[in-house]
Formats: C-alpha cells, structure tokens, sequence
C-alpha cells in the first residue's frame, strides 16, 4: 500500500468532520506547527508515526485506525 496520498486523506477528513475548523485549530489542538500540518496534508512532506497519532487523537481514534480507514478508501 503506497501512502503518498495519506495527506490528502487527512486533509479530506478533517474537512468533512468539521467543515468550519481551520488547519491552524486542528494543528494547534493535536500539537502540531501549522505549517508542518499544511505540508503535510499537501503531501510535501512525510509524516512520522507520531504525527499519525496526533492526528488521529484529535479525530478521536487510534493511529492504527486511522491507517485502516485509509487503506480501505
């Protein structure tokens, strides 16, 4: 499974969940620099495992969880 998308994904579904949450809400939220978040999203960036699981804390799930629904999408 190739995750150059994985961005995208978050990106997507933080969005949906809360269409009037900004990135720099979210990042601060789940402890992440706006701007790390941002190339992240826009996949200019790699994302570190625990990245993954700050952000998936602030989408009230486990990392791993997070990574299923990706891979099922």
């Amino acid at each position: 499974m190739q995750y150059e998308n994985f961005g995208k994904f978050i990106n997507n579904k933080r969005t949906a969940l809360n269409p009037k949450r900004t990135l720099n809400g979210f990042a601060f939220d789940v402890g992440l620099e706006p701007a790390t978040l941002s190339r992240i999203e826009n996949c200019k960036q790699g994302i570190k495992l625990t990245d993954v699981a700050k952000i998936a804390k602030g989408f009230n799930m486990k990392a791993s969880e997070l990574i299923s629904e990706y891979e099922t999408v």
